[in-house]
């Protein structure tokens, strides 16, 4: 007779410190989405508009993210009065390319950067309909802030344009072109400098220069500034009597003429300013509802609003009160 099978050892009681090792994490990269889920995802859209009571224009701008935000389309166009469109033109815009297209010219202008190198960039723009353009190669020289850039037109015309750039600063070399078609050197550039408490900046331009000085501290700053050879002088001064009140002064001594703006703010979305302009004779005073150097995404309701009021000195009756109101949808 056949012996039977041993019995079966017996089972030990679950061990409660005893758990599932995890999972080890690894830092390797997600794979990418494929371009079908790219494609299949719908972009979101941005929609501004904005009407000018001045000019009785509204503008529209339609825009959205393609490829999981590797490229921009943007489309914009006006509306007058009678609802009538005008003015279209398209823009598409990555890293790397960028072309603007205007429906009514039929022109197209395209514009490429991109670098060669940890040490060089190069750029170049075209304009389609009048078959002219721009190349330009940048070259790091090493140090912070220094850079040579090379410059030329398409067609060519002439030597190339030689701009060094440093930190304070920048020197262009290049051909102009004068009278009986002869072509000589142009220089020009910008050099800025620290003095006393102070930016002195001179910019020049062949025979032009333009020296200028800006002072600032917490309250007060005072900019001269003079144009050579014609001896331009003119002076801007800027007092803020605390952080919400401010108030600017520009003056041209060859014109006489002047203009003045006090600048009022409540909190960061109300601002109050008015100035008036003697060139223009012209007194004004503006509302803005929402921050006034800030785009509409970033206001309340995605909305900006602007009420003028302008006032000439010699005829009040012709005062005009304007408006402009602009605002943002996300669909």
């Amino acid at each position: 007779m056949a012996e039977s099978p041993p019995p079966p050892p017996p089972s030990l009681p679950p061990n409660p410190n005893h758990m599932v090792p995890p999972i080890p994490h690894t830092d390797a990269p997600q794979s990418p989405a494929s371009p079908i889920s790219l494609l299949s995802k719908r972009p979101k859209l941005r929609v501004t508009s904005e009407f000018d009571s001045d000019t009785s224009l509204f503008f529209h701008k339609v825009s959205c993210k393609l490829l999981d935000s590797f490229a921009k389309l943007k489309l914009s166009f006006q509306n007058n009065n009678k609802g009538e469109p005008s003015q279209p033109q398209f823009a598409l815009t990555s890293k790397l390319l960028s072309i603007h297209y205007d429906l009514e010219e039929q022109n197209a202008l395209v514009k490429t950067s991109f670098d060669l190198g940890p040490k060089f960039h190069f750029k170049a723009a075209h304009d389609v309909k009048a078959k002219q353009g721009e190349v330009a190669m940048v070259a790091d020289l090493g140090d912070p802030g220094y850079a040579l850039e090379i410059s030329s037109p398409v067609p060519t015309v002439g030597a190339p344009r030689a701009t060094l750039k440093f930190p304070h600063g920048e020197v262009s070399l290049g051909e102009k072109e004068e009278e009986e078609a002869r072509r000589t050197v142009s220089v020009s550039g910008i050099v800025k400098s620290q003095l006393t408490n102070g930016i002195f900046t001179a910019q020049f331009n062949d025979e032009d220069l333009k020296l200028r000085y800006c002072y600032k501290d917490e309250t007060v700053s005072f900019i001269p500034s003079i144009s050579l050879p014609s001896s331009a002088l003119s002076f801007a001064f800027k007092r803020r009597f605390t952080p919400s009140n401010k108030l600017s002064y520009w003056y041209n001594f060859d014109s006489n003429n002047w203009s003045t703006v006090y600048k009022h703010t409540y909190g960061k979305d109300f601002k109050f300013k008015a100035g008036y302009d003697s060139d223009a004779s012209l007194g004004w005073a503006s509302l803005w509802v929402g921050d006034e150097a800030s785009t509409a995404k970033t206001t309340p309701m995605k909305m900006k609003i602007q009420f003028m009021l302008q006032v000439p000195r010699d005829d009040i009756r012709n005062s005009a009160l304007m408006f402009r109101v602009k605002k943002r949808w996300d669909i």
